[in-house]
Order: C-alpha cells, then sequence, then structure tokens
C-alpha cells in the first residue's frame, strides 16, 4: 500500500511538472514569434493551475497519456505565419525531448548512488524515471496528428490543403483519443488481474515502449557512455 501510495504521489508530480513545461514553452515560443495572446491569457507562466483541464488530467493519471488546456494563440500575430505556427506547435514536444534528456543522469545517479533509506530512494527514483518516461510518451503522444494534439497542429501548420482526411481529423480527433485511452485503460485492468495476453491489444502501451524504448534510447545510450 504504501509503495502504491509513493508511486501515485511521484506519478501526480511529473505529470504536474511535464504538462507545466509542455504548455509553458508553447506560450513562450509564440510570444517570441510575435503574438502576445498566450501572456493576455495568462498563459505565459510556470503556475500548473494556468494550464490544466481536467479530463486530460485525470486521463494522464490512468494510463500515463492525456493533455493540458490547450494555449490559445492567434497565428495573425506572428511575424511569419507558417513559420510561427509550426515553431509554436512542435515548441513543447522539443521542451519535453530536451528535459528527458537532463533528468536522465538524475535516475542513473539515484539508482547507483543513492542510499537505501526507507521509502526515500524508491520515490526520488520513482519521481525522476516517471518525470523522464512521462517527458517522453508525451513527445511521442503529441506527435499523433489528431486535434487537439501538436501532432494536429503540425499538420496543420505545413498542409494547405483542407481535405476530408484533415475534416476528419479535426472533426473526431479527440473522441479517436478518448477511445485509445478508454481502450488503454480496459487493458490495464485486465492486465493487473494476470491477464498478460491484453499487452498485445494495448494501442497506447506500444507508444509508450516506442517512446522508451526507441525514442528514449539515444539518451540512454548517449548517458551510458559515461563511466558512471
Amino acid at each position: 500500500m504504501a509503495d502504491y501510495i509513493i508511486e501515485l504521489l511521484a506519478g501526480l508530480i511529473a505529470v504536474t511538472v511535464v504538462l507545466t513545461l509542455h504548455e509553458f514553452a508553447h506560450a513562450y515560443v509564440a510570444y517570441k514569434c510575435g503574438d502576445p495572446t498566450p501572456k493576455w491569457n495568462k498563459r505565459l507562466t510556470l503556475n500548473p493551475l494556468r494550464h490544466f483541464d481536467l479530463l486530460g488530467l485525470i486521463c494522464f493519471a490512468l494510463v500515463g497519456f492525456g493533455w493540458a488546456k490547450p494555449v490559445p494563440i492567434d497565428p495573425s500575430n506572428f511575424k511569419k505565419y507558417r513559420l510561427g505556427l509550426g515553431l509554436t506547435a512542435g515548441a513543447g514536444i522539443v521542451a519535453n525531448y530536451i528535459f528527458a534528456f537532463l533528468i536522465y543522469p538524475l535516475v542513473l545517479v539515484v539508482l547507483i548512488y543513492m542510499p537505501e533509506i526507507v521509502f526515500l530512494k524508491l520515490f526520488l527514483y520513482d519521481l525522476v524515471y516517471l518525470l523522464f518516461v512521462r517527458s517522453l510518451s508525451f513527445c511521442v503522444f503529441n506527435l499523433l496528428p489528431l486535434y487537439p494534439l501538436d501532432g494536429f497542429r503540425i499538420v496543420d501548420a505545413v498542409n494547405r490543403r483542407r481535405g476530408k482526411v484533415y475534416r476528419f481529423l479535426r472533426n473526431y480527433g479527440q473522441w479517436i483519443l478518448l477511445g485509445l485511452i478508454a481502450e488503454s485503460y480496459i487493458c490495464q485492468i485486465f492486465i493487473r488481474f494476470g491477464v498478460w495476453q491484453m499487452t498485445w491489444f494495448d494501442i497506447l502501451g506500444w507508444v509508450m515502449k516506442f517512446a522508451t524504448d526507441i525514442f528514449g534510447y539515444p539518451i540512454s545510450a548517449l548517458w551510458g557512455l559515461l563511466p558512471w
């Protein structure tokens, strides 16, 4: 029970940091590209309460995937419209990946050098590891071209056509996301009861595996070169 509470607390802190950093990056880059809208809406801040979306936070807590409240922008204010739109859309993804790169050494330090103090090492390891994993999963998750994720906004920035596929992703993207999250949550319930075969059907579980094993490999490989 104590281990579960520690993991829950560490996960909550990790989600708070990851979401806040992600949305702040969007707001900061949009502001630097000439749009004062995020500042006017009080989103140019590291205060997590300004960025949370309740449903997205609950989804993140349940299955490790979710979203924050989108940063309001007015692309007509950008000095260069499509460049500003693209940079703003990708800012959160880049910020989370850089953060994952910077936090990974702490994972190794805690794992290797932290003395075995009751619950303290477990909490610190859970915290830094979840900061690393959640940052990567949020990167990969947000690359999906589904509204309202960043992947859709990147497509919006580089694609001038507004065909049937675009309209489908725009109109139904959020419902597809909710369906994927619900499917992953149901799979995880079965897995907890020992039905491990459900891992084959956990679509977001495969996304998480890709995030840590493939997307995060350059980070772990590079830091692994140091003589720890």
